[in-house]
């Protein structure tokens, strides 16, 4: 279970505040901005909300029909935090954007984008090596010979809700950039055939620039959702797709104008330097916990957190502490503070992880963050449980 990670930005400034990734505040640390667009402060959050379904459409009818306990739950908690621009993880895409068009109009937002994703497409290539590349949609076998596991199209999908206007016609994906084109690739040619090398997509479900009009300035909302680094053998397919997952955010913030940076569109370089933006997903990777990908200098993620157009905002929680404390088991091996976990994984195997982020660029003032994590017996825990 993923926890809603949020960061408070004062209005989109350009600031000289230094990269807050070298001290860990005990509470959310204030700052003045040195100049603003509008007085007021912008909240941002990210959050897995796992509402994804066994079939297409299943989601859409739901959201439609009424409400059950995780959806009450999910929206408590949106309501609770009560983001200016929110990023969701793991909601089902639909081409009409239904379901997130729902979402968007129960919580009171006025603007949401729903985005197209690797999850469940067809590959016609047997990627898993079981001899079969045509099983029917909803088997596990078919998520696995997907450019992106799920078992039907737009499984595990991200979106964004926002009460600013988001500029579609200035959105950019690469969902369709190939794993093999970007250079330095970590892709186990041993374990994939060529067949499934020359068509493998990078991207599970898609990375996305969304621009989003704040104040009269563009904010750059940078979506993704890495392959969590697991679920696989030896081989660690999975483990070097989300290092390179993680890797193509950092080459896009740096402004490269590579041919290979190319999107859907046919677009290639990254983002404008003196662009305002903020990265922001379930990226399934700890810092300093979970899995590393062997014969790499550092982890994917450390280098996107330490990069000088980035602020790693430290956000922090009660919950994350008491849930090592009462968990104990893996949590008990790691050497993360739990304060700064997003995620409650199995205790005897992982550990809880901080592997959700908003990360804003540096060219902003961060005001404060956290994670809607409660501890026990403080207001909110009923909404996490135990």
């Amino acid at each position: 279970m993923r926890r809603l990670t949020a960061l408070t930005l004062i209005a989109l400034a350009a600031c000289s505040q230094p990269p807050a990734q070298q001290q860990a505040p005990a509470q959310p640390a204030a700052t003045e901005p040195t100049a603003s667009v509008d007085s007021a402060a912008l909240r941002i959050a990210t959050f897995n909300v796992s509402l994804y379904r066994a079939a297409n459409g299943a989601l859409a009818e739901e959201l439609a029909s009424g409400t059950n306990d995780q959806l009450d739950a999910v929206f408590a908690i949106i309501r609770d935090v009560d983001p200016d621009i929110l990023v969701l993880n793991e909601v089902d895409y639909d081409e009409d954007g239904a379901s997130v068009a729902i979402l968007a109009e129960r919580l009171g937002y006025a603007y949401s984008l729903a985005l197209p994703s690797n999850t469940g497409i067809p590959t016609g290539v047997d990627l898993d090596a079981d001899g079969r590349s045509d099983h029917p949609e909803g088997a596990r076998e078919y998520g696995n010979d997907a450019f992106g596991y799920g078992v039907h199209p737009g499984q595990y999908a991200i979106a964004l809700i926002s009460k600013h206007p988001i500029d579609e016609s200035g959105v950019r994906t690469f969902q369709q950039l190939l794993w093999k084109d970007m250079p330095g690739n970590l892709l186990p040619t041993e374990h994939y055939s060529e067949e499934a090398q020359a068509i493998f997509r990078l991207s599970s479900k898609t990375h996305a620039d969304v621009p989003v009009e704040v104040g009269g300035e563009t904010l750059h909302v940078i979506m993704a959702h890495p392959t969590p680094p697991g679920f696989d053998g030896p081989e660690d397919r999975n483990g070097r797709r989300n290092h390179d997952e993680i890797r193509l955010l950092t080459e896009y913030i740096s402004g490269t104008d590579a041919e290979w940076l190319r999107d859907d569109a046919g677009t290639t370089g990254g983002l404008a330097q003196d662009s305002f933006f903020f990265i922001a997903g379930d990226l399934n990777a700890d810092p300093i916990d979970g899995d590393q990908v062997e014969g790499v200098e550092q982890r994917a993620i450390v280098e996107l957190l330490e990069h000088p157009r980035t602020i790693d905002p430290l956000p922090q929680s009660t919950g994350g502490v008491n849930a090592t404390e009462r968990q104990g088991d893996g949590n008990l091996r790691q050497s993360g503070d739990p304060a700064y976990d997003t995620a409650d994984f199995s205790d005897s195997r992982v550990g809880n992880l901080r592997v959700d982020f908003v990360i804003p660029s540096s060219n902003l003032s961060v005001e404060g963050a956290g994670v809607f994590w409660p501890a026990e017996g403080e207001p909110g825990f009923e909404l996490v449980g135990p």
